[in-house]
């Protein structure tokens, strides 16, 4: 396998962590040949989810990930913006000149979604890179007043660590609850005295006109007073590079893969954030922005990469079972698998309660679960999951009992 991809160059654009895990992965597997990894960033790759965390507070200085891309071998290029792609070529467009490639993985990730008519309006934040969060660090220091757009998982995050920082906040939501687009209303709901309870105000049903130095003006008349804005309002697969390249993208800008994570061009792959892929497990096309997604996927895909190359026809196909986490409010929020709007839902506990847990099951398999304070549930229920077990609504609805005694027959 090694003497077969000796003479083939592997180019990686991302250098996040599935773009990282990837070009590990290959050496890992036996590539011999090249591996370039570019990223659009200056600084060393680094993790995301301390951003919201230990490094927005100042608790840690970076989040660099512990890789010694030397003794691999793998080539890194940073602070490299690669501008399109060539795929008759094999070919990178960047400011440097071309670059070319005989596999390319393409692990970009995914952007921010910018609130509209914000451009060059001083103190309106996001929180996606270290630089964000380096922006960010003096204004919790400051103690500032700070309205954060959306009450979403990273609007919950930084709310959460700017409460603990002393700042006075408030979480605009244009949705009627918390997580409007992740949960349904009676699993969301009792998430909105969180925010109560630390201190923050959640005001929902709130669209924002406009914003201005010092305030953020609503649809609805009132004005509240902003030192500084943060927006979190989603993100899109960060994938306008690729228009015109002959690559498949979706309605939702993901990078279209089939299940070994091959795009549509020869020798293209996608992996991460940036890419949908069909899940056999759940009958649909996922696109899944955590970062378990890009830990797990890049094994596959480097995989896939040296079977095709070596003509070797026992790829393996990607379908695992999502699986995130959120720290908020001084709670540990989990989710493992996917649901949809017709699952069976199971409550498991009092969700006014400091630990509960909900279960969503279709034909009476598990699909998914969610768990807050329950990490118990979480690694079981995965672990159900995984293996399509069937799950006796009654026992699963009984918090005291475990949920691999919950088998239904």
């Amino acid at each position: 396998m090694s003497h077969r991809t000796k003479a083939q160059r592997c180019v990686i654009v991302g250098a996040g962590m599935a773009g990282v895990q990837t070009a590990v992965a290959l050496r890992e597997e036996g590539w011999a040949g090249p591996i370039t990894l570019i990223g659009a960033e200056p600084h060393q790759p680094y993790d995301r989810p301390p951003l919201s965390k230990a490094v927005l507070l100042g608790k840690a200085e970076d989040s660099a990930l512990d890789v010694d891309f030397g003794g691999l071998g793998i080539e890194l290029r940073l602070g490299v913006h690669v501008a399109g792609l060539d795929t008759a070529a094999k070919e990178l467009r960047t400011e440097g000149g071309p670059v070319p490639y005989d596999t390319l993985v393409i692990a970009t990730g995914a952007e921010p979604v910018q609130l509209p008519g914000v451009e060059g309006v001083p103190g309106v934040h996001l929180l996606r890179t270290l630089d964000d969060a380096g922006r960010l660090r003096p204004v919790l220091a400051a103690k500032h007043d700070i309205v954060v757009v959306g009450a979403g998982w990273i609007g919950a995050e930084f709310a959460t660590a700017a409460r603990e920082a002393g700042c006075r906040v408030t979480v605009v939501e244009a949705a009627d609850r918390p997580l409007a687009g992740a949960l349904p209303a009676e699993v969301a709901g009792p998430m909105t005295r969180w925010y109560a309870d630390s201190g923050a105000t959640l005001l929902t049903g709130a669209r924002v006109e406009s914003v201005a130095a010092g305030a953020v003006q609503l649809e609805d008349g009132r004005r509240i007073p902003a030192d500084a804005v943060v927006v979190g309002i989603g993100a899109r697969p960060a994938t306008g590079w690729l228009a015109g390249s002959g690559v498949e993208l979706g309605p939702d800008g993901a990078v279209v893969a089939d299940d070994r994570l091959r795009a549509s061009a020869p020798d293209v792959y996608a992996v991460g954030d940036c890419a949908s892929f069909p899940s056999a497990r759940y009958g649909e096309r996922l696109l899944i922005h955590h970062w378990d997604n890009a830990l797990q996927g890049p094994r596959t895909v480097a995989g896939n990469v040296i079977a095709d190359c070596c003509a070797d026809p026992t790829g393996v196909a990607y379908d695992p079972v999502p699986y995130f986490w959120s720290e908020q409010f001084g709670r540990f929020v989990q989710y493992a698998g996917h649901h949809g709007a017709a699952d069976e839902l199971v409550w498991r506990g009092d969700p006014q309660a400091a630990a509960w847990s909900v279960c969503w099951l279709r034909d009476g398999v598990l699909v998914a679960l969610l768990a807050v304070g329950r990490p118990r549930d979480l690694a079981q229920g995965r672990r159900l999951i995984e293996k399509g077990a069937r799950i006796d609504a009654g026992k699963a609805a009984d918090p005291g009992t475990p949920l691999k005694a919950a088998l239904a027959g």
